[in-house]
């Protein structure tokens, strides 16, 4: 059967959770395609603009659409605004949940992350706020959306300390301040040599306690939602490599990773 738009739209966006998303019911596959496109909208709204200013509206921009669809007006004319509005108004996904996400992202318009406590709060209500609304969307219990929200807290983990080069390209570091200061770092020194020993050092430190806080979770994930919790797998691997002084390329997925997406969902354990 031929993708939808929004389908072949988070393929091409993020293939990591499409992928997690083929092992969701197939009634409920659209809804996960279209929670993939609004995070990758959220995303790009700091990504895609010269300054947090525009940032912000970008991000009111889809606050405003989710608010709109919950309220029953005509959904906006945009690609991914009018299935969201379509899976808002069906009930499919949580119009609180996806603008917690919304907010969540307004940490990005900053500066810098000021600390560690920050950048947590940051990851769970991003990456983790899609493993907990995709949760939801799956017909996990609130209790359980958060036990996803912490999964899904490690793939946004696993994915910073993959990026930081990435992001360094962009004038950009995603670190906490106080971590990087702990390292004898800094946001700018990161920027211009995203390759310095001592952020190697720190890297590996983090994606260390990243892979402990894993240990033991996503056994109690329900099996009709373990399409949330299946980035789990790909944060584990991830963070494994990162610890060892190996992130690997990003953006590129080898068939080992897939496979192991694959058996985790076909089995349920994330």
């Amino acid at each position: 059967m031929p993708l939808s738009p929004i389908g072949a739209f988070a393929r091409q966006h993020d293939p990591d959770r499409f992928l997690c998303a083929l092992f969701a019911p197939a009634p409920s596959r659209e809804a996960l395609f279209t929670l993939i496109a609004l995070n990758h909208e959220l995303a790009r709204a700091r990504e895609a603009t010269t300054n947090p200013m525009a940032a912000l509206i970008r991000l009111q921009w889809w606050r405003d659409a989710i608010d709109e669809a919950r309220a029953g007006h005509p959904p906006r004319r945009h690609e991914v605004a009018e299935p969201l509005h379509a899976a808002i108004a069906a009930r499919a996904l949580d119009p609180d949940a996806l603008l917690a996400m919304a907010d969540a992202r307004e940490a990005e318009a900053q500066d810098a992350i000021a600390t560690e406590q920050d950048f947590v709060t940051w990851l769970r209500g991003t990456a983790g706020g899609w493993s907990a609304a995709a949760g939801l969307a799956l017909g996990a219990a609130p209790a359980q959306a958060e036990a996803l929200r912490g999964l899904g807290a490690a793939y946004g983990l696993a994915g910073v300390l993959r990026s930081v080069a990435v992001h360094a390209a962009q004038g950009r570091c995603l670190l906490p301040t106080d971590r990087l200061a702990q390292a004898g770092l800094s946001a700018e020194a990161v920027v211009a040599a995203p390759g310095a020993p001592a952020l190697r050092g720190l890297l590996r430190d983090m994606a260390a306690e990243g892979l402990v806080a894993l240990a033991g979770a996503g056994r109690d994930i329900p099996p009709g939602a373990i399409a949330a919790a299946l980035p789990a797998v790909l944060a584990r691997r991830d963070l494994a490599r990162v610890a060892a002084g190996r992130p690997g390329a990003v953006g590129g997925r080898g068939v080992a990773d897939r496979l192991a997406v694959a058996w985790a969902g076909w089995h349920g354990r994330a």
